[in-house]
């Protein structure tokens, strides 16, 4: 199961970088396009920094700390022994979507954003959804799912 996570990160991959490749054929920066009038547009911005544009030219930092959690969590799929559906879909979606951001972070300098809703202030993108949500069941699999009972939940858990 662990060759086929690593597979589906790849793809997630590919896809984020797909759409990177068509938002910057397509659109200069700092310009973009409604989709849905008042609720959703595509906006090319190039973000140096994090979530909500803070740390701002921290780009070696964001590399290395990709890096480290990826290299982790792709470990994790191989020796950790108690996974539920929710840790296979959460190193998936944070792997693929952490390289897809390190790729630009390591090619351009600044990472590709483009999603823009009118009720949610900052731009993102894929792979920062694939990463949210990876996020989010993980939460879920370390609250409901693990075993209590084993040294690295302990761990984690430790006051």
């Amino acid at each position: 199961m662990a060759i086929i996570a690593l597979l589906l990160s790849a793809a997630a991959v590919v896809v984020d970088q797909i759409i990177k490749l068509l938002v910057t054929a397509n659109l200069k920066p700092s310009s973009g396009f409604t989709v849905i009038n008042g609720i959703f547009n595509i906006f090319y911005i190039k973000n140096k920094g994090a979530a909500f544009g803070i740390l701002q030219n921290q780009r070696w930092f964001f590399i290395t700390v990709t890096l480290a959690i990826s290299i982790l969590l792709i470990i994790s799929l191989f020796k950790y022994q108690n996974h539920t559906v929710f840790s296979y879909i959460a190193v998936i979606l944070i792997v693929g979507g952490g390289l897809g951001n390190l790729i630009d972070r390591i090619v351009y300098g600044y990472v590709i954003d483009y999603l823009s809703f009118s009720f949610f202030s900052p731009i993102f993108n894929f792979a920062d959804c694939c990463v949210t949500v990876g996020t989010v069941f993980l939460i879920i699999h370390i609250l409901f799912f693990s075993n209590l009972d084993s040294n690295a939940e302990r761990v984690i858990r430790r006051k």
